[in-house]
């Protein structure tokens, strides 16, 4: 039977490349970023970072935290770019920089938990928004449990999590996109009174509904 890490072959194949884990796990190389395309004289030249961070600041998300465990403890990091995708099959995806140190740590694994934060985690969130190399135990003095199916990291009082498995990976420029299948979630009604936690334009917020 295979494990999670053997349900993509994409993941797999990147795992090869990184190598198997081990009790001591080494540290790995972000994927390279991907060579772009010459622009000729008859194209537009591609959009500036800048503005297009600032174009699509205005799309408000809500905020998650991606965690795993592998051999050498738990693993995270904050995620927006988190959605649902398919309902038959259950299945979700997010968005993740070649360049993170934590992605290498979810492929091994193969297994990850989403993390739904609330209004009242805006702290939590940047404390996983920090870069691993910078802070690498992000889970210090943080409460979590295993999750019932994967055993990743489920975040006390967090609203909801969703416990899946790698399925698929697919490139998206500078980025991956990731999808699980998933295998458990479940809501916390008591920390979802607080609402969501919102992010617009480089800032936290909260949700009103319209009375």
């Amino acid at each position: 039977m295979m494990g999670h890490a053997g349900m993509a072959a994409t993941a797999v194949r990147y795992l090869r490349a990184v190598g198997s884990p081990t009790a001591s796990v080494p540290p790995v190389d972000p994927l390279p970023r991907p060579e772009l395309r010459c622009v000729r004289d008859d194209e537009r030249p591609p959009v500036d970072p800048a503005e297009f961070r600032r174009v699509l600041g205005h799309f408000a998300s809500g905020v998650t935290v991606i965690a795993t465990i592998d051999a050498t403890g738990p693993a995270g990091f904050a995620c927006q770019s988190f959605a649902s995708l398919s309902l038959d099959p259950p299945l979700v995806a997010f968005m993740v920089a070649r360049t993170s140190t934590t992605w290498p740590r979810i492929a091994r694994a193969g297994v990850f938990c989403v993390n739904v934060l609330g209004a009242h985690q805006a702290e939590l969130c940047r404390a996983f928004a920090v870069s691993g190399s910078r802070r690498p135990d992000k889970f210090a003095g943080v409460r979590h449990e295993p999750s019932p199916v994967t055993g990743s990291p489920r975040l006390a009082d967090v609203p909801a999590w969703i416990d899946c498995a790698v399925h698929a990976v697919h490139t998206g420029g500078d980025h991956l996109v990731v999808v699980g299948r998933v295998r458990a979630l479940d809501t916390d009604e008591s920390a979802a009174r607080s609402g969501p936690l919102l992010f617009h334009r480089g800032a936290f917020g909260e949700f009103t509904a319209f009375s």
